[in-house]
């Protein structure tokens, strides 16, 4: 055969979604052991060759129809109740077989890291769910990071539907595991999740084009950025970028002996403590690369035995070494980093520790209140406390790139996750939506009330589904604890995300204490899961019960003081810690604010400051961390933060 004919063959097999089938495929998403939707239409999709007659099999049912034009086609099966397991057959020139299919309901669970985190990032705080997982009718689908600037894909490439059990549920994400583990021990219904999530993305990259309509500027970059070649540009400006920083001249990498070494002699290196942040500890904003380097003294007991390790979580990138071996290493700051220690690397006595840390903005270093320390089964070695440092590399200030030099990186892009995550299945039908996102929009928090009601209706437009219930985590605590009241843009976008209620039918669980303040990913997934999956029971399922914590509704000023009434006070309002409320801040006209004195009178809450005789608006728990937001329901759920709109 022609080389140019056959590799124009083999190009067009590769082209996913499209007119070039020799034989009948399906999309990604149908695959053996996955969930469809109860109590709705089945829709089964795929591709052949053009005008091909294709049969299909399900649940005694058969479907035909002929492909049309560009070889798509189409069938749809009767509604069914919840059960299973089934067999979908699909007979053309070829025939597939898809078995162990549930009728069940799914849920599509979206947004970015938080969403992405797998019960294997938090494998210690959830060992026991792990090892006792046992939810064969629990099934996860994690949609594999891509991306398409051009506009909506017909399919993608990659994942599988996995089962919950102890085999395989570490790759579920955590929180949508909780969330429907709760479901299913509720009403033992087969549950599909299908994780369309990506760490640090904004919410714009996940709506599609024609949720842009009353943006012009967004439109504006969804249509350069189809221009192939001016998105190659800004791909090649982001290599130039990366270029400078991430293959440095690393003095602890080139010299006779690399600074890992155990025969490796330092001299002139400074003293340093972990955990700890190098800017606040005699180094002056430096991004770059600095080697800490420790003899530890280990017991017999632990000599040439496995062991592991725990190292908090680093700013930016690792590597580890121990007697010269490189034993784990991360390139990012955010995953928690516990590696394992093979046997016959740990010796009695004398033994080298050295962490390579790479920076690339900010303070950079080992954050604070994490553990650090090496263990086994019997024995724990502290590894905090000091160590020894010498910097081996510093990074040269970047340019502040322009509007017409910014680097491209695609997952960021307006459209482009929707384009190539979602859109592709966008004929199923769901029982509801789960979305956990905002800390990448946190730099422009006004505007996510508008993206995301507008996510929101997108998305329902997409699925065909107008009333498709719809429930978002609002962003938890994180950062620094401030003591007096303070602007915060991650309380800013708090407030978006509970304007966005006024949405019919959506629901937003309320973490205002389930985060950490020095974590963007707090350990805690299964409250949130929870919480979610309270929402969903009121929601989805009709349930007479109260599914969230206090809602500012309106105020009124009276003599002084303003009163705020609230929605969802369950059997009334309270402080959970029996304590005076706390984070009520009040202001005149000014907008200074100070903090106040509330009360709760008649299920509402008074609040007041003698200093402040005409006061104007309030604030509760407006702050990245808020020290002591008290404000609960009875039910145990907490009032989200707001401010009141004068």
């Amino acid at each position: 055969m022609n080389y140019k004919i056959h590799h124009l063959i083999l190009l067009c097999f590769a082209i996913i979604g499209l007119k070039c089938h020799a034989q009948v495929s399906l999309p990604q998403i149908l695959r053996d052991s996955m969930v469809l939707q109860r109590n709705s239409p089945i829709k089964i999709w795929g591709w052949a060759t053009k005008g091909e007659h294709i049969k299909v099999s399900f649940n005694g049912k058969i479907r035909n129809t002929i492909t049309a034009s560009d070889g798509s086609w189409n069938v749809e099966f009767p509604k069914m109740k919840a059960g299973g397991p089934y067999t979908l057959k699909i007979n053309a020139r070829n025939e597939i077989e898809l078995k162990d299919i549930l009728i069940g309901d799914v849920w599509l669970c979206a947004g970015q890291s938080n969403m992405v985190h797998q019960l294997n990032i938090h494998d210690v705080t959830y060992a026991d769910e792990i090892a006792i997982a046992n939810y064969p009718e629990i099934r996860h689908f994690k949609i594999p990071t891509q991306t398409s600037l051009i506009g909506p894909e017909q399919n993608f490439q990659g994942g599988e539907w996995q089962v919950a059990t102890k085999d395989e549920i570490r790759n579920f994400s955590a929180v949508a595991y909780f969330f429907a583990k709760k479901i299913y021990e509720r009403y033992g219904i087969p549950i599909g999740l299908i994780n369309a999530s990506v760490g640090g993305t904004p919410i714009e990259a996940w709506t599609s084009t024609e949720g842009f309509e009353n943006f012009p500027e967004i439109l504006a970059v969804v249509n350069k950025n189809k221009d192939t070649a001016y998105v190659n540009s800004r791909i090649a400006a982001n290599s130039v970028v990366d270029n400078g920083i991430l293959e440095p001249t690393d003095e602890g990498l080139n010299g006779r002996i690399p600074w890992y070494a155990p025969n490796f002699e330092p001299k002139d290196w400074r003293r340093i403590n972990i955990p700890g942040y190098w800017e606040d500890q005699g180094i002056r904003n430096l991004n770059g690369v600095v080697w800490y380097r420790k003899e530890i003294k280990l017991p017999k007991s632990m000599a040439g035995k496995a062991s592991r390790i725990f190292l908090g979580r680093i700013v930016d990138a690792d590597m580890l070494y121990i007697n010269g071996h490189q034993i784990g290493k991360t390139t990012y700051q955010y995953p928690q980093r516990r590696y394992s220690v093979p046997e016959n690397i740990l010796k009695s006595g004398k033994n080298v520790f050295v962490i390579k840390v790479t920076n690339y903005n900010g303070k950079g270093g080992f954050v604070p209140d994490k553990p650090y320390y090496l263990f086994n089964e019997t024995d724990t070695v502290d590894l905090k406390g000091y160590w020894e440092y010498k910097v081996g590399e510093v990074f040269k200030p970047q340019e502040q790139s322009t509007a017409a030099t910014r680097p491209i990186n695609a997952q960021n892009e307006p459209t482009a996750l929707f384009n190539a995550m979602v859109a592709p299945y966008t004929q199923l039908s769901l029982k509801g939506i789960l979305w956990y996102q905002g800390e990448s929009n946190s730099r422009n928090p006004e505007k996510y009330d508008d993206l995301l009601r507008t996510l929101i209706i997108d998305w329902r437009t997409k699925f065909n589904e107008p009333n498709l219930p719809f429930i978002y985590a609002q962003l938890p605590n994180f950062m620094e604890v401030n003591y007096l009241p303070e602007e915060s843009d991650w309380a800013k976008l708090r407030q978006s995300q509970l304007a966005a209620l006024s949405i019919p039918n959506t629901a937003m669980t309320v973490n205002i204490d389930l985060g950490e303040w020095n974590d963007i990913h707090p350990d805690n997934k299964k409250d949130v899961g929870e919480r979610l999956a309270l929402a969903a029971l009121k929601l989805a399922y009709d349930e007479n019960i109260v599914y969230s914590g206090p809602i500012y509704k309106d105020y009124e000023i009276t003599n002084g003081k303003i009163t705020i009434s609230f929605d969802h006070i369950g059997s009334g309002l309270v402080s959970n810690d029996g304590k005076p409320l706390s984070e009520f801040a009040i202001a005149g006209g000014d907008r200074n604010f100070v903090w106040a004195k509330a009360r709760i009178v008649n299920d509402k809450i008074v609040v007041w400051n003698d200093k402040i005789k005409d006061p104007k608006y309030v604030r509760y728990a407006w702050a990245d961390n808020p020290d002591n937001p008290n404000l609960y329901n009875k039910e145990g759920l907490p009032a989200s933060p707001f401010q009141t709109i004068h």
